[in-house]
């Protein structure tokens, strides 16, 4: 039986989710997201169209990476925190944290970014992925206030937050000098100054 990682063409075999992204990236620049299909990246990741299944359930998430072990992170990071922390610092850490990427990730976490925001093919998963992220928020904000994660104050703040991440993202990728932690920092900031 052959390995499901040995690639065709003496390639190189590619071995992380990472890398498989990367390859659909540079497709999805080169010949438009609608237009890239799964057996496509496959072939440019150097792997079979079930290896490429392992790792990513659609096309529609790759863009996400692995978005649902990041909201078990930040799941697990917000029940850590201290009840003396207060709740907005706590909120304010945690999406920092969230949206924090290595350096050398940066480029690809723009592309990233630039897909997830700008391709209407992505949209309707997108939204999916933003109710799960405020979900995990919105189940923090009730445990604090001490009511239910679907009441108004915890929902109204989960979307706000998430209001705030997509507008300093948008910003990001309009200012690339920018900083996404800074912004994302003074987003809650600008909104904690508005509300008080």
């Amino acid at each position: 039986m052959s390995d499901p990682l040995t690639t065709r063409s003496g390639r190189r075999p590619i071995t992380s989710r990472a890398e498989v992204e990367h390859a659909a990236f540079e497709l999805f620049a080169r010949q438009g997201f609608e237009r890239t299909t799964i057996d496509d990246i496959a072939r440019a990741a150097g792997i079979g169209r079930r290896t490429f299944f392992r790792y990513f359930p659609s096309k529609n998430d790759i863009a996400w990476g692995d978005f649902d072990g990041e909201l078990q992170r930040m799941r697990k990071r917000l029940t850590g925190y201290p009840p003396e922390l207060p709740l907005f610092e706590a909120i304010r850490s945690a999406l920092v944290d969230f949206n924090r990427i290595p350096p050398e990730e940066a480029p690809w976490h723009r592309r990233r970014m630039e897909l997830i925001l700008t391709t209407p093919a992505l949209q309707a998963h997108s939204a999916l992925r933003y109710a799960d992220w405020r979900q995990v928020l919105a189940e923090f904000v009730a445990g604090r206030l001490g009511i239910t994660p679907d009441s108004l104050a915890p929902q109204a703040i989960a979307y706000a937050v998430l209001g705030i991440a997509l507008a300093a993202y948008e910003q990001w990728l309009r200012s690339p000098e920018s900083d996404l932690a800074d912004l994302l920092a003074a987003g809650l900031t600008e909104l904690g100054a508005a509300i008080r």
